[in-house]
């Protein structure tokens, strides 16, 4: 998967979320459908979740290898 899908999935599945949080606010949907969205607003929420778990890990990698590379210069 290229980072340009990955950043597409994220944008798209937030984006739903928040249609899904908006269509929920609305008191328009009958219970059936208001379950049916909370459960994909769930899934998209892991998935999303998951999406920043692995951004903060690769940022926080990039750093630590700055650093060495910086204290390596200054010696």
């Amino acid at each position: 998967m290229t980072k340009k899908k990955t950043k597409s999935n994220f944008e798209q599945d937030l984006s739903r979320l928040e249609e899904i949080s908006r269509l929920l606010e609305e008191d328009n949907v009958e219970l059936e459908g208001a379950i049916s969205l909370f459960e994909e607003g769930v899934k998209l929420s892991k998935s999303c979740l998951k999406t920043l778990k692995e951004a903060e890990l690769k940022i926080t990698e990039l750093k630590n290898e700055l650093g060495k590379i910086l204290h390596v210069e200054e010696d």
